[in-house]
């Protein structure tokens, strides 16, 4: 039987859609998926939580959805979750891979074999190539390299899978509120606040074009890809990077040129929304191989 840790975001909802069977859908407490769950943890209770799987059957994990690192509660630590303590405060202490690759160990050291996304719904890792009308550029295929050579050093500091780059220059780097925290500077929405950004940005002649790079010198963001792919040596059952219909949608609010995203290292949710999206906003998106030219 498999059990689905389920956090925000449509991916968990993609999974469940593509089994035979539902499974044990799980959420940590304070977070509520899409989906309803049949169970709800404490991380103060893990331990418990794990006889719990294997009481109702449970031989395979998987974890889909993003959560956030949860603070500690000391008093709510149960009998059976205090010798992981020191575990689990290691792994909060860690970055993002670090700290997944040690929740990981502890699921496999209670039995349990834990399954990737994408194993579950290889179909949502979209074939390599360019899959949209319009065709990627020298200059965009330049600052696609530039974008691998960011998220590798990225890695190296456990943190982020995404990057904005524009004429081989980063203009913003993903940090732990995610890729839509990083593209929404750049993607003018409804809010009022932003209809007045829109009327500037339209004297500027675009308005992204009046915003500040990480360095705070004025930079243009038209024109610019979007780069994703997972960190070099994650693990990658969980946290495998995913795009949607919001991602392009922002993508084409910030007047990109277009996404590029790692083969086999980044998961597209309804893809062909995304890629009717891109071609009638005239963006492109381009599936990558590592190392790509």
């Amino acid at each position: 039987m498999l059990a689905l840790i389920a956090g925000t975001g449509d991916l968990p909802l993609a999974l469940v859609a593509r089994l035979p069977v539902r499974p044990l859908v799980c959420a940590m407490a304070g977070f509520r998926p899409a989906l309803t769950p049949d169970l709800i943890f404490r991380i103060e209770q893990l331990g418990s939580f794990l006889i719990a799987l294997r009481d109702r059957g449970v031989t395979e994990v998987s974890m889909a959805g993003a959560v956030t690192r949860p603070p500690i509660d000391p008093s709510a630590i149960d009998e059976a979750t205090k010798p992981l303590v020191p575990r689990i405060m290691a792994a909060i202490a860690q970055g993002d891979d670090g700290a997944l690759r040690a929740i990981i160990a502890i699921f496999e050291e209670a039995g349990l074999t834990v399954k990737a996304a994408h194993e579950i719904a290889p179909d949502l890792l979209p074939p390599q190539g360019v899959l949209t009308r319009k065709p990627v550029t020298i200059n965009n295929r330049q600052d696609a390299v530039t974008g691998e050579q960011t998220i590798a050093e990225m890695g190296q500091a456990d943190v982020g899978q995404a990057c904005i780059v524009r004429n081989g220059r980063v203009l913003a780097r993903e940090q732990q509120a995610g890729t839509d925290a990083m593209l929404r500077p750049f993607a003018p929405s409804d809010d009022p606040l932003w209809g007045a950004v829109d009327g500037l940005g339209a004297v500027l002649g675009g308005a992204a074009e009046w915003l500040s790079g990480e360095d705070g010198e004025p930079t243009e963001a038209r024109g610019a890809i979007l780069f994703k792919a997972p960190k070099p040596a994650q693990d990658r059952r969980a946290d495998l990077p995913v795009i949607g219909l919001e991602t392009a949608r922002m993508a084409i609010a910030a007047g990109f040129a277009g996404i590029v995203i790692e083969a086999d290292g980044v998961m597209v949710l309804n893809l062909g929304a995304v890629l009717s999206a891109l071609d009638n906003a005239d963006l492109f998106l381009w599936v990558r191989p590592r190392g790509g030219a």
